[in-house]
């Protein structure tokens, strides 16, 4: 009887040290955000402000001091009526889509080529063009796509549209509710289209430094995904079998502690 407990014993301690393996946790070099260095922070926004691409959706709409001068620029403002609420009349602002030659099509003012500008560097060539028919016009102009996806060991997984170019990557992670404690930290990977060509980069959050990278702030369309660390992948090879080996180890430990009472 003795060596039949024994070896129920040693079976469920087995079994737990494989459990306790599989599911223990990071160390703090493994987790902790932006750790503390001696780096300098010199990133500005301003540096990696991200450029109008082919595909892009604008939203462009035209002011002026009478808005009456502006009717022939803002196609679908003469439905929007005074007592509509704000978001209805966002829905009707005239949008653009920037052509594969990286042309926008204004009404009266034609074809105007923004790919490879900023957003503002865009507003001021529209303008420019506006002043040969408006007095001192108002450009308002906006991405209306400005989508980034997160994948991968996150709370929430998905696509975001964000109401702003001036996005970083813990804003899109902050949004799909941080990484799990499974997910790598120190190698983030951030898919990036330039030029409708596909870039992989591969970003540390565990270093102060990734303040001053490039792909801090992100670009429209980017797609950033956390890899599962070493316990998950090995978690994963457990299947379905995990649960069966906690639901023994519990039985022999309960058996276990009947039999030597």
């Amino acid at each position: 009887m003795q060596s039949i407990l024994k070896y129920g014993l040693s079976v469920g301690l087995f079994c737990a040290l494989i459990i306790i393996l599989f599911s223990s946790c990071g160390s703090r070099k493994n987790m902790v955000y932006l750790q503390n260095d001696s780096t300098q922070i010199t990133t500005l926004f301003e540096q990696y402000v991200p450029k109008i691409q082919s595909n892009d959706i604008l939203t462009v709409v035209i002011t002026a001091a009478d808005p009456k001068v502006t009717a022939p620029f803002n196609p679908l403002s003469s439905m929007a009526v005074s007592n509509m609420s704000q978001t209805t009349d966002m829905a009707l602002r005239p949008t653009y889509t920037v052509d594969t030659q990286g042309y926008i099509i204004l009404p009266m003012l034609g074809k105007i080529h923004v790919a490879g500008l900023t957003r503002l560097e865009a507003i001021e060539k529209v303008r420019l063009e506006l002043e040969k028919y408006i007095k001192d016009p108002g450009v308002n102009m906006n991405f209306n796509n400005f989508r980034v996806s997160v994948l991968g060991e996150v709370a929430h997984p998905g696509s975001f549209i964000m109401p702003t170019e001036r996005v970083t990557i813990l804003d899109a992670l902050g949004l799909a509710g941080d990484m799990t404690i499974r997910g790598i930290r120190e190698n983030v990977m951030l898919i990036r289209e330039i030029d409708g060509k596909k870039e992989i980069h591969r970003v540390d959050l565990t270093k102060k430094s990734t303040l001053n990278s490039p792909y801090y702030y992100l670009a429209q369309n980017d797609v950033i995904y956390v890899e599962p660390n070493k316990a998950q992948i090995n978690n994963s090879k457990l299947g379905s079998n995990t649960n069966v080996i906690i639901s023994i180890a519990g039985l022999l430990i309960t058996v276990i502690s009947v039999l030597t009472r």
